[in-house]
């Protein structure tokens, strides 16, 4: 970052960290004065305006399972959308862009200024106005990369939608129907069945008071669905894949029910034998030409493209514009008051995305 670009800016800033895990957010998350992050190679240094809160961000609290684990201190935070205010070397063009982005490592979003890597980091432009802009990226490249990407989705065919309320389950039930499928989605409370309904799930269900199993068999007449959309895990991954039909995609898409089983033995080769489906593994991260062969070769893992992301991010902003998707949205507030919202998140008395707003 430039002289100059550097001295306009404040040194300081605030930012909620964790010193010790713990299980409660309003416990656990403090409120400081830390220095401002400078941006390395690669970097974008972000303002925050909206900082969007996520399931995963809990675990930057808590300490239970991760991938990777950081160092305490930290600042947790996997997702802002902001102004580009200062870039590493290479980057100076990027200064000024209004953009959504994950912060470095999956964490220091709950800050004032975020660093950012530019392949994590896509434009929003400012015909999408707030708080709609700050909603989109996670959900919607979410539902993009299972139901597009890996699932290949087409019009006529049926999908199964878990969690249908909440940020990603949302955005899969409008872009299924956008795709022209039949959806059925899940949920945990009548409130929640309703709004499923709303944004054009065919079929809506309230998974405590209803076998979802028994509902989908007996609406496809026994044949079960073309994919399952699975954003919860262990608690229904055995009656999803009964509810799949022959030669359908199951979308792995996250572990909301239990984490703790996220990196345990559970596929049962045999049930996928006997099931003939395909099992398709989805993971939101994007990276560049030259890390993603060392990821590969370092850990096994596949990273997503920053061009296949420019992509998404391109034609969802296209659809939103033409009011074909919308972000749900429940929360907006202020940021002195995001631990109760994460709190809030944690014992799912929220609906749709929350959204933590900052005063700059």
């Amino acid at each position: 970052m430039s002289e100059t670009e550097s001295s306009s800016l404040p040194e300081e800033m605030r930012a909620w960290r964790v010193h010790d895990w713990g299980a409660s957010p309003v416990e656990t998350l403090q409120l400081e004065t830390v220095p401002r992050p400078e941006p390395e190679a690669g970097d974008l240094l972000v303002r925050v305006q909206v900082i969007p809160l996520n399931l995963n961000d809990l675990e930057r609290v808590n300490g239970k399972n991760m991938m990777v684990r950081p160092e305490l201190p930290l600042i947790p935070g996997m997702e802002v959308m902001g102004e580009v205010v200062g870039a590493g070397p290479g980057l100076e063009d990027s200064v000024g862009r209004r953009v959504v982005a994950m912060p470095k490592q999956a964490h220091g979003g709950f800050a004032e200024y975020a660093i950012c890597p530019a392949v994590s980091a896509f434009d929003m432009p400012e015909a999408i106005p707030l708080p709609d802009a700050a909603a989109l990226y996670f959900p919607f490249h979410l539902a993009w990369l299972g139901l597009v990407d890996r699932a290949e989705l087409k019009a006529g065919e049926s999908v199964l939608i878990h969690a249908g309320a909440g940020g990603a389950g949302s955005a899969a039930i409008q872009l299924a129907k956008h795709l022209g499928a039949r959806v059925y989605a899940t949920a945990g409370s009548d409130e929640k069945v309703a709004l499923c309904k709303e944004l054009g799930a065919d079929v809506a269900i309230n998974y405590n008071d209803t076998d979802f199993q028994a509902e989908i068999l007996a609406d496809t007449q026994n044949t079960g669905v073309d994919v399952v959309f699975d954003n919860v895990g262990d608690a229904v991954v055995e009656a999803s894949m009964r509810c799949i039909g022959y030669n359908g995609r199951y979308l792995m898409m996250g572990f909301a029910s239990d984490k703790s089983v996220a990196d345990e033995k559970s596929i049962v080769p045999r049930r996928l034998a006997t099931g003939n489906f395909k099992l398709c593994g989805v993971l939101l991260a994007y990276g560049d030409e030259n890390f993603v062969p060392a990821m590969k070769q370092a850990m096994g893992w596949n990273f997503c493209s920053h061009p296949l992301g420019k992509k998404i991010m391109a034609e969802i902003v296209d659809l939103v514009i033409a009011q074909k998707l919308k972000p749900v949205i429940g929360d907006v507030v202020g940021f002195e008051e995001l631990p109760a919202a994460l709190e809030r998140m944690r014992d799912r008395a929220t609906t749709g995305r929350v959204l933590i707003q900052l005063d700059s």
